[in-house]
């Protein structure tokens, strides 16, 4: 169902694809938009390995929300960790690119414990996350994509 990395050469081992999602910060969300169009939105995450999902947080309505209402399916993108390599001038970079579906999190206490979880990924300490926690909670929601294809790359920025 899912199409393999072309280049093989350029294929990193799913461990390293997985890396690169617990590091980098950022990632694209794309989804299927309005009019045909393609929808991608950059968007801090957090990674849970153990569970085969991403979440992030948005607003309760919006462009996201409207594209998912009407196709749940997703790509997520991540890269980074790039190297420069010592036969050569240009530097590689990685990938990682997730297919998956996603919903919106119903259940307020678990969105909530995942909204903890991705935020102690961004902020300095707990205290100031819980603060952020409370200040926004009403106006934040969860969204959760369970992956269903991971793929990883790496090539040289020439």
């Amino acid at each position: 169902m899912f199409r393999p990395v072309r280049r093989t050469k350029n294929e990193i081992p799913a461990e390293v694809a997985k890396q690169l999602l617990h590091d980098e910060r950022r990632g694209v969300l794309a989804l299927h938009g309005d009019d045909g169009y393609p929808y991608a939105v950059p968007v801090n995450y957090f990674y849970d390995e153990s569970a085969q999902k991403i979440y992030f947080h948005g607003a309760k309505a919006g462009h996201k929300v409207d594209a998912l209402a009407a196709c749940d399916k997703v790509c997520f993108t991540v890269y980074g960790h790039e190297t420069i390599k010592t036969d050569a001038w240009a530097p590689y970079l990685q990938s990682t690119v997730v297919f998956g579906r996603c919903r919106i999190m119903a259940d307020h206490e678990e969105a909530m414990k995942q909204l903890k979880r991705m935020a102690m990924k961004y902020y300095p300490d707990e205290a100031l996350v819980d603060s952020e926690i409370r200040r926004a909670e009403t106006a934040v929601q969860m969204f959760e994509i369970s992956i269903e294809h991971l793929t990883g790359k790496e090539v040289q920025e020439r």
